[in-house]
């Protein structure tokens, strides 16, 4: 039976750690997670998130999200039954709420989109070309969807 442990920091932030929670929860149950493990999440601003950026991907602006996956979609497929450190996800609040106001929905809404977004990431799924966008994208909405967030 999947366990996992999610450790959120929020440094003081208006965030809803439930949320977080579930949307990664729930990412994983879509998924069919069979390995149990932890997920380390970190909420900030846009100041520390372009500090990140700049650490971590060489561009010195604030980006939304962050996720830094420790294993392949392979790897994670055999790790049945295994505990395993699934990885980080670093959220920029001030994205967050800048984009659910330019996109029309709540912040609810986009804090869970990019939870999603980054755990799918963990999962070992990428973007890199349209095939996968397009596997990455309808997951998303399909775990949005079944959260009650969906569009």
């Amino acid at each position: 039976m999947m366990e996992i442990d999610i450790d959120i920091e929020t440094q003081n932030l208006d965030i809803d750690i439930d949320l977080v929670r579930h949307a990664i929860l729930a990412t994983l149950r879509h998924q069919g997670a069979k390995f149990s493990g932890e997920v380390s999440v970190l909420c900030v601003q846009d100041e520390e998130m372009a500090r990140y950026n700049g650490q971590h991907r060489g561009k010195g602006v604030a980006t939304d999200v962050l996720s830094f996956p420790q294993f392949s979609e392979e790897e994670i497929g055999n790790a049945a039954d295994e505990f395993i450190c699934l990885g980080d996800i670093i959220i920029n609040i001030d994205a967050a709420l800048r984009q659910a106001e330019e996109y029309g929905h709540s912040a609810a809404r986009e804090v869970a989109f990019l939870t999603v977004h980054s755990a799918l990431h963990l999962l070992g799924y990428t973007h890199d070309d349209e095939a996968q966008e397009s596997r990455m994208f309808a997951a998303q909405e399909e775990i949005l969807t079944e959260m009650g967030l969906g569009r």
